[in-house]
């Protein structure tokens, strides 16, 4: 059995912060297109949630990955998607590579406060040219003294309207895509204020609106060469460590989708039409169960793959299919829901509306279906690319 006594029990505190701390206010913040991270995240930080499998003397539980998905599975109760994918990015997104690379210093100055909640943190990977396609990047950060100058701009970036720093990946040399990256943590305001040379653009999204989301530009903004995370040019390695992490969180997250299925089911138990309740018909009533039955196989191998991943194995693989299929289930099973609440599905407000255009991104955003599964033909022997 994959998860314990204790893993359940952070489970069911999440859930009970979420219940008291999150979704009470998740329609103000849908409606503002943001979510106060700054408030949120410091609260998160003194429950401990902000690092569960992080190193102990930086602040965080020092716990194995096996925690993280449990979180990151509590975490798909939240009602308003926006606001669990903020909270992702600060925990299995913009961090790993530094708690596993950075130095001790870096640590101290920049993963501690994040793992506190003192701080708000972004990811800079996708520009607008170069998505899924990550070694496409055009970002750079050259060398002047004991500097790195940094020119260029970051697309679709997730608290950037917020965040105190940035984890961005940029070109530090001139060789192959893959050779030429480094992962730098880059300071994105100086007392409150955006730092010279760093200008934003928010992005109205389909979906997710309580997450803040907005373009980056960098012109000729200047860090210190030890603010780079790891080795210089191992950047696309780290990052491609990062969307492991990434991608079975966003995984177990989209197991949350279950709770639209008990949510539609209780509605249709009250809804009379033509005499009888709309889930006495048998068609409802094998859907609903297929959906069940898709999401506990998807969890299944959510489990599978961090077990192996705690163990050490390569689970690119699998990981890569946790993603793809944890996208269009999300989605399927929102739209089926929305189909089901039939009129009433159909309104703003109903939860499987909602759902069905926060699930969206969940096919686009941390490497495209088309991406997974191109990885998943390599590891199979399909593709040589």
């Amino acid at each position: 059995m994959f998860y314990s006594e204790q893993h359940h029990q952070l489970m069911d505190a999440m859930k009970r912060f979420i219940d008291s701390e999150i979704d009470p206010f998740s329609d103000e913040w849908e409606e503002a297109g943001v979510l106060p991270a700054r408030q949120l995240f410091k609260k998160l930080g003194r429950a401990g949630y902000l690092g569960v499998n992080r190193p102990v003397e930086f602040g965080g539980q020092g716990l194995d990955f096996s925690y993280n998905v449990a979180s990151a599975e509590a975490l798909g109760h939240v009602r308003a998607q926006g606001v669990s994918m903020g909270i992702m990015v600060q925990t299995d997104m913009a961090t790993p590579a530094l708690a596993r690379h950075g130095s001790a210093e870096l640590k101290r100055e920049f993963l501690a406060p994040a793992i506190a909640g003192d701080v708000v943190v972004s990811l800079g990977v996708s520009e607008a040219g170069a998505g899924s396609d990550v070694s496409s990047i055009k970002t750079r950060a050259r060398k002047a003294g004991g500097d790195y100058v940094i020119s260029g701009s970051k697309m679709w970036i997730t608290n950037a309207t917020q965040a105190d720093w940035i984890c961005l990946l940029a070109n530090t040399a001139d060789c192959s895509p893959h050779k030429n990256k480094s992962l730098i943590v880059v300071p994105l305001r100086a007392h409150g204020k955006l730092r010279p040379g760093i200008e934003l653009s928010s992005i109205r999204k389909l979906g997710n609106w309580s997450s803040d989301t907005a373009q980056i530009f960098f012109d000729e903004v200047r860090v210190p060469q030890h603010y780079r995370i790891g080795e210089e040019n191992m950047g696309f390695i780290y990052q491609m460590e990062q969307f492991q992490e990434e991608r079975m969180a966003a995984a177990a997250r989209r197991l949350g989708c279950s709770h639209l299925i008990t949510g539609v089911a209780d509605y249709l138990r009250q809804r009379i039409a033509f005499g009888k309740p709309l889930l006495d018909n048998q068609y409802i009533q094998y859907k609903l169960a297929e959906l069940k039955t898709e999401v506990e196989a998807l969890r299944g191998l959510v489990y599978t793959t961090a077990e192996k991943y705690i163990s050490g194995q390569d689970v690119t693989e699998l990981a890569s299919m946790a993603k793809l299929k944890a996208g269009r289930l999300s989605r399927e099973v929102a739209d089926w829901c929305i189909q089901f609440y039939g009129g009433m599905g159909y309104t703003w407000d109903n939860p499987a509306s909602r759902a069905w255009r926060d699930s969206r991104l969940g096919s686009i955003g941390g490497g495209a279906d088309e991406v997974m599964l191109a990885i998943i033909s390599k590891k199979m022997g399909l593709s040589s690319r």
